[in-house]
Protein backbone atom coordinates (compact mmCIF):
# COMPACT_ATOMS: atom_id res chain seq x y z
CA UNK A 1 0.00 0.00 0.00
CA UNK A 2 1.32 3.19 -0.83
CA UNK A 3 5.14 3.83 -1.18
CA UNK A 4 5.17 4.30 -5.09
CA UNK A 5 4.62 0.58 -6.05
CA UNK A 6 3.53 -0.76 -8.69
CA UNK A 7 0.93 -3.03 -7.34
CA UNK A 8 -1.77 -0.99 -6.05
CA UNK A 9 -4.30 -1.66 -3.17
CA UNK A 10 -7.73 -0.80 -3.19
CA UNK A 11 -9.95 -0.60 0.60
CA UNK A 12 -13.53 -1.54 0.41
CA UNK A 13 -15.93 -0.71 2.46
CA UNK A 14 -19.28 -2.98 2.76
CA UNK A 15 -22.80 -1.78 3.22
CA UNK A 16 -25.57 -3.18 5.11
CA UNK A 17 -26.24 -7.06 4.40
CA UNK A 18 -23.22 -8.18 5.47
CA UNK A 19 -23.54 -7.50 9.31
CA UNK A 20 -24.04 -10.68 11.49
CA UNK A 21 -24.65 -10.37 15.49
CA UNK A 22 -20.88 -9.72 17.11
CA UNK A 23 -18.90 -8.02 14.07
CA UNK A 24 -17.94 -4.75 16.40
CA UNK A 25 -16.56 -7.21 19.20
CA UNK A 26 -14.65 -9.81 16.27
CA UNK A 27 -12.29 -6.73 15.48
CA UNK A 28 -8.75 -6.77 16.19
CA UNK A 29 -7.59 -5.75 19.41
CA UNK A 30 -5.65 -2.96 18.02
CA UNK A 31 -4.55 0.46 20.10
CA UNK A 32 -6.41 2.54 17.34
CA UNK A 33 -9.39 -0.15 17.10
CA UNK A 34 -10.56 0.81 20.48
CA UNK A 35 -9.73 4.31 20.13
CA UNK A 36 -12.13 4.42 17.22
CA UNK A 37 -14.66 2.41 19.30
CA UNK A 38 -14.47 4.74 22.47
CA UNK A 39 -14.45 8.05 19.75
CA UNK A 40 -18.17 6.96 18.51
CA UNK A 41 -18.90 6.22 22.09
CA UNK A 42 -18.39 10.15 22.93
CA UNK A 43 -19.91 11.20 19.68
CA UNK A 44 -23.55 8.77 20.11
CA UNK A 45 -23.11 8.77 24.12
CA UNK A 46 -23.80 5.35 23.90
CA UNK A 47 -21.38 2.10 23.74
CA UNK A 48 -20.92 1.06 20.13
CA UNK A 49 -20.97 -2.69 20.70
CA UNK A 50 -24.62 -2.86 21.75
CA UNK A 51 -24.87 -2.08 18.16
CA UNK A 52 -24.64 -5.53 16.71
CA UNK A 53 -26.58 -7.37 19.10
CA UNK A 54 -29.19 -9.49 17.74
CA UNK A 55 -31.81 -7.65 18.95
CA UNK A 56 -30.26 -3.86 17.60
CA UNK A 57 -29.22 -5.66 13.40
CA UNK A 58 -32.94 -5.90 13.25
CA UNK A 59 -33.10 -2.18 13.16
CA UNK A 60 -31.41 0.12 9.86
CA UNK A 61 -29.89 2.93 11.92
CA UNK A 62 -28.11 0.11 14.30
CA UNK A 63 -26.58 -1.46 11.52
CA UNK A 64 -25.58 1.45 9.50
CA UNK A 65 -23.62 2.77 12.13
CA UNK A 66 -21.79 -0.02 13.58
CA UNK A 67 -20.83 -1.10 9.56
CA UNK A 68 -19.16 2.17 9.31
CA UNK A 69 -17.80 1.72 12.54
CA UNK A 70 -16.15 -0.98 12.06
CA UNK A 71 -14.39 -0.13 8.63
CA UNK A 72 -13.27 3.14 10.33
CA UNK A 73 -11.83 1.13 13.16
CA UNK A 74 -9.86 -1.26 10.47
CA UNK A 75 -9.15 1.39 8.23
CA UNK A 76 -7.11 3.15 11.14
CA UNK A 77 -5.63 0.21 12.62
CA UNK A 78 -3.89 -0.70 9.30
CA UNK A 79 -2.63 2.85 8.55
CA UNK A 80 -1.22 2.62 12.25
CA UNK A 81 0.44 -0.31 11.15
CA UNK A 82 2.07 1.48 7.71
CA UNK A 83 -0.68 0.44 5.49
CA UNK A 84 -2.54 3.21 3.59
CA UNK A 85 -4.52 2.30 0.73
CA UNK A 86 -3.75 3.75 -3.16
CA UNK A 87 -7.58 4.01 -3.45
CA UNK A 88 -10.80 3.18 -1.52
CA UNK A 89 -14.41 2.82 -2.16
CA UNK A 90 -17.57 1.80 -0.23
CA UNK A 91 -21.20 0.00 -1.36
CA UNK A 92 -24.17 2.34 0.00
CA UNK A 93 -23.15 3.47 3.89
CA UNK A 94 -20.17 1.98 3.53
CA UNK A 95 -19.11 5.21 1.26
CA UNK A 96 -19.44 6.87 4.98
CA UNK A 97 -16.26 4.79 5.96
CA UNK A 98 -14.26 5.26 2.97
CA UNK A 99 -14.83 9.07 2.91
CA UNK A 100 -13.39 9.12 6.70
CA UNK A 101 -10.55 7.12 5.53
CA UNK A 102 -9.01 9.47 2.56
CA UNK A 103 -10.04 12.13 5.23
CA UNK A 104 -12.89 13.55 2.99
CA UNK A 105 -14.80 13.38 6.11
CA UNK A 106 -14.50 13.44 9.86
CA UNK A 107 -15.23 10.93 11.89
CA UNK A 108 -17.84 12.27 14.18
CA UNK A 109 -19.66 14.46 11.39
CA UNK A 110 -19.44 10.60 9.44
CA UNK A 111 -21.16 9.37 12.53
CA UNK A 112 -23.77 11.72 12.69
CA UNK A 113 -24.83 11.55 9.39
CA UNK A 114 -25.40 8.08 9.23
CA UNK A 115 -27.40 7.96 12.44
CA UNK A 116 -29.57 10.52 10.47
CA UNK A 117 -29.74 8.81 7.38
CA UNK A 118 -30.65 5.13 8.92
CA UNK A 119 -33.26 6.96 11.02
CA UNK A 120 -34.48 8.71 7.54
CA UNK A 121 -34.56 4.96 5.83
CA UNK A 122 -36.36 3.59 8.41
CA UNK A 123 -39.16 6.50 8.36
CA UNK A 124 -39.23 6.91 4.44
CA UNK A 125 -41.00 3.58 4.32
CA UNK A 126 -43.51 1.18 6.10
CA UNK A 127 -42.71 -2.73 6.47
CA UNK A 128 -42.92 -4.75 3.94
CA UNK A 129 -39.90 -3.72 1.65
CA UNK A 130 -36.85 -4.86 1.10
CA UNK A 131 -34.16 -5.80 -1.62
CA UNK A 132 -33.07 -8.86 -3.76
CA UNK A 133 -30.32 -9.93 -5.42
CA UNK A 134 -30.83 -11.57 -8.86
CA UNK A 135 -28.17 -13.80 -9.55
CA UNK A 136 -27.73 -14.79 -13.53
CA UNK A 137 -29.10 -12.06 -15.64
CA UNK A 138 -27.02 -9.28 -17.02
CA UNK A 139 -28.12 -5.90 -16.28
CA UNK A 140 -29.87 -5.59 -20.28
CA UNK A 141 -32.01 -8.91 -19.10
CA UNK A 142 -32.52 -7.80 -15.56
CA UNK A 143 -33.75 -4.06 -17.22
CA UNK A 144 -36.43 -6.21 -19.03
CA UNK A 145 -37.32 -8.39 -16.03
CA UNK A 146 -37.56 -5.27 -13.88
CA UNK A 147 -39.58 -3.48 -16.81
CA UNK A 148 -41.97 -6.33 -16.49
CA UNK A 149 -42.64 -6.64 -12.82
CA UNK A 150 -43.39 -2.83 -13.39
CA UNK A 151 -46.68 -3.36 -15.36
CA UNK A 152 -47.91 -4.57 -12.14
CA UNK A 153 -46.40 -3.50 -8.92
CA UNK A 154 -43.40 -1.09 -8.56
CA UNK A 155 -39.57 -2.26 -8.84
CA UNK A 156 -36.17 -0.39 -9.18
CA UNK A 157 -32.62 -1.17 -10.10
CA UNK A 158 -30.80 -0.85 -7.09
CA UNK A 159 -27.15 -1.54 -7.90
CA UNK A 160 -24.76 -3.55 -10.52
CA UNK A 161 -22.53 -5.62 -8.83
CA UNK A 162 -21.21 -7.79 -11.15
CA UNK A 163 -21.50 -8.53 -15.10
CA UNK A 164 -24.35 -11.00 -13.92
CA UNK A 165 -25.89 -10.29 -10.63
CA UNK A 166 -28.02 -6.93 -9.98
CA UNK A 167 -29.79 -5.89 -6.94
CA UNK A 168 -33.48 -4.95 -7.12
CA UNK A 169 -35.60 -2.83 -4.81
CA UNK A 170 -39.59 -2.86 -3.72
CA UNK A 171 -41.97 -4.40 -1.59
CA UNK A 172 -42.77 -7.88 -0.88
CA UNK A 173 -44.83 -8.33 -3.45
CA UNK A 174 -42.90 -6.56 -6.03
CA UNK A 175 -39.58 -8.79 -4.89
CA UNK A 176 -41.39 -11.95 -4.74
CA UNK A 177 -42.90 -11.44 -8.72
CA UNK A 178 -38.94 -10.90 -9.48
CA UNK A 179 -38.00 -13.80 -7.89
CA UNK A 180 -40.49 -15.85 -9.67
CA UNK A 181 -39.57 -13.89 -13.58
CA UNK A 182 -35.76 -14.42 -12.18
CA UNK A 183 -36.48 -18.55 -11.41
CA UNK A 184 -38.54 -18.15 -15.19
CA UNK A 185 -35.62 -17.40 -16.85
CA UNK A 186 -32.90 -19.25 -15.68
CA UNK A 187 -31.79 -17.07 -12.94
CA UNK A 188 -31.56 -17.43 -9.36
CA UNK A 189 -32.95 -14.99 -6.33
CA UNK A 190 -32.12 -14.24 -3.00
CA UNK A 191 -32.99 -11.75 -0.44
CA UNK A 192 -30.70 -9.66 1.55
CA UNK A 193 -30.72 -9.04 5.19
CA UNK A 194 -31.87 -5.46 4.61
CA UNK A 195 -35.98 -4.42 5.39
CA UNK A 196 -35.10 -1.24 3.45
CA UNK A 197 -35.86 -0.49 -0.51
CA UNK A 198 -32.36 1.33 -0.78
CA UNK A 199 -30.90 2.71 -3.94
CA UNK A 200 -34.31 4.03 -5.65
CA UNK A 201 -36.20 6.83 -5.85
CA UNK A 202 -38.55 6.03 -2.78
CA UNK A 203 -35.19 7.03 -0.53
CA UNK A 204 -35.26 10.61 -2.24
CA UNK A 205 -36.89 12.10 0.84
CA UNK A 206 -33.41 11.00 2.54
CA UNK A 207 -30.78 12.67 0.20
CA UNK A 208 -33.13 15.27 0.85
CA UNK A 209 -32.63 15.29 4.66
CA UNK A 210 -28.90 14.37 3.78
CA UNK A 211 -28.09 17.20 2.02
CA UNK A 212 -29.79 19.86 4.24
CA UNK A 213 -28.01 18.04 7.02
CA UNK A 214 -24.73 18.82 5.11
CA UNK A 215 -25.01 22.20 4.82
CA UNK A 216 -21.72 23.83 6.55
CA UNK A 217 -19.89 19.89 6.98
CA UNK A 218 -16.67 20.66 6.25
CA UNK A 219 -15.77 18.08 3.56
CA UNK A 220 -11.88 18.08 2.66
CA UNK A 221 -10.26 16.83 -0.57
CA UNK A 222 -9.62 13.01 -0.70
CA UNK A 223 -5.68 11.62 0.34
CA UNK A 224 -6.78 8.62 -1.67
CA UNK A 225 -8.61 8.50 -5.04
CA UNK A 226 -12.31 7.83 -3.77
CA UNK A 227 -14.91 6.03 -5.82
CA UNK A 228 -18.50 7.30 -6.43
CA UNK A 229 -21.22 5.07 -5.75
CA UNK A 230 -23.43 6.00 -8.62
CA UNK A 231 -21.46 7.67 -11.29
CA UNK A 232 -18.27 5.14 -10.53
CA UNK A 233 -15.90 8.02 -11.42
CA UNK A 234 -12.98 9.40 -8.98
CA UNK A 235 -13.98 11.64 -6.98
CA UNK A 236 -11.09 14.18 -6.70
CA UNK A 237 -13.03 17.06 -4.30
CA UNK A 238 -14.27 17.13 -1.07
CA UNK A 239 -17.52 18.14 -2.61
CA UNK A 240 -17.92 15.79 -4.64
CA UNK A 241 -17.82 13.15 -2.28
CA UNK A 242 -20.36 15.00 -0.49
CA UNK A 243 -22.30 14.56 -3.70
CA UNK A 244 -22.04 10.70 -3.76
CA UNK A 245 -22.83 10.21 0.00
CA UNK A 246 -25.91 12.33 -0.69
CA UNK A 247 -27.65 10.67 -3.67
CA UNK A 248 -25.96 7.20 -3.22
CA UNK A 249 -28.75 6.21 -1.20
CA UNK A 250 -31.89 7.24 -3.51
CA UNK A 251 -29.49 6.06 -6.89
CA UNK A 252 -28.29 2.80 -9.05
CA UNK A 253 -24.94 2.34 -7.64
CA UNK A 254 -22.59 1.08 -10.27
CA UNK A 255 -20.53 -1.05 -7.88
CA UNK A 256 -19.12 -3.53 -10.93
CA UNK A 257 -18.46 -0.30 -12.84
CA UNK A 258 -16.51 0.95 -9.57
CA UNK A 259 -14.20 -1.90 -9.14
CA UNK A 260 -13.62 -2.17 -12.91
CA UNK A 261 -12.73 1.66 -12.83
CA UNK A 262 -10.29 0.89 -10.09
CA UNK A 263 -8.79 -2.25 -11.78
CA UNK A 264 -8.13 -0.34 -14.91
CA UNK A 265 -6.41 2.43 -12.45
CA UNK A 266 -3.85 -0.45 -11.86
CA UNK A 267 -5.18 -1.64 -8.21
CA UNK A 268 -4.36 -5.37 -7.96
CA UNK A 269 -5.25 -6.65 -4.25
CA UNK A 270 -8.55 -5.45 -2.84
CA UNK A 271 -8.59 -5.79 0.56
CA UNK A 272 -12.17 -6.36 2.17
CA UNK A 273 -13.23 -4.56 5.64
CA UNK A 274 -15.67 -6.42 8.34
CA UNK A 275 -18.40 -7.33 8.20
CA UNK A 276 -18.44 -10.17 5.57
CA UNK A 277 -17.13 -11.03 2.51
CA UNK A 278 -19.34 -9.82 0.38
CA UNK A 279 -17.45 -7.65 -1.76
CA UNK A 280 -14.42 -9.61 -2.14
CA UNK A 281 -16.68 -12.38 -3.60
CA UNK A 282 -17.72 -9.85 -5.77
CA UNK A 283 -14.03 -8.99 -6.96
CA UNK A 284 -13.28 -13.00 -7.18
CA UNK A 285 -15.62 -13.63 -9.74
CA UNK A 286 -16.05 -10.54 -11.68
CA UNK A 287 -11.84 -9.84 -12.06
CA UNK A 288 -10.43 -13.14 -11.93
CA UNK A 289 -6.68 -11.41 -12.52
CA UNK A 290 -6.98 -9.48 -9.17
CA UNK A 291 -6.52 -10.71 -5.69
CA UNK A 292 -9.55 -10.28 -3.11
CA UNK A 293 -8.65 -10.38 1.01
CA UNK A 294 -11.81 -10.12 3.15
CA UNK A 295 -10.12 -9.02 6.75
CA UNK A 296 -13.17 -10.52 9.01
CA UNK A 297 -12.42 -13.07 10.90
CA UNK A 298 -8.60 -12.67 9.98
CA UNK A 299 -5.53 -11.43 12.63
CA UNK A 300 -4.51 -8.08 11.85
CA UNK A 301 -1.10 -9.31 11.97
CA UNK A 302 -1.40 -11.67 9.42
CA UNK A 303 -3.32 -9.06 6.90
CA UNK A 304 -0.52 -7.25 7.14
CA UNK A 305 1.68 -9.71 6.57
CA UNK A 306 -0.51 -10.80 3.34
CA UNK A 307 -0.91 -7.17 1.99
CA UNK A 308 2.76 -6.55 2.54
CA UNK A 309 3.41 -9.92 -0.02
CA UNK A 310 1.07 -8.15 -2.48
CA UNK A 311 -1.02 -9.94 -4.90
CA UNK A 312 0.28 -13.18 -5.51
CA UNK A 313 0.48 -14.01 -2.07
Amino acid sequence: MGGGRVMRVALLFPGQGAQTPGFLRRLPQHPAVHATLEEARQVLRQDPEQLDSITALEFTPAVQLATVIAGVAIARALAADGLIPDAVAGLSVGAFAAAVACEALSFPDALRLVKLRGECMADAVPRGYGMAAILGLTEREALKLIAHVNKRIPLYLASVNAPTEVVVSGDDAALALAAEEAHANGAGARRLRVNIPSHCPLMDVVSRGLREAMQGVPLCRPRQPYVSNHRARIAGEGAEVGEDLILNVSRTVRWHDSMTLLYELGCRLFVESPPGEVLSNLVKSSLPEARALALDGIPLATAVTLVQRGPDA
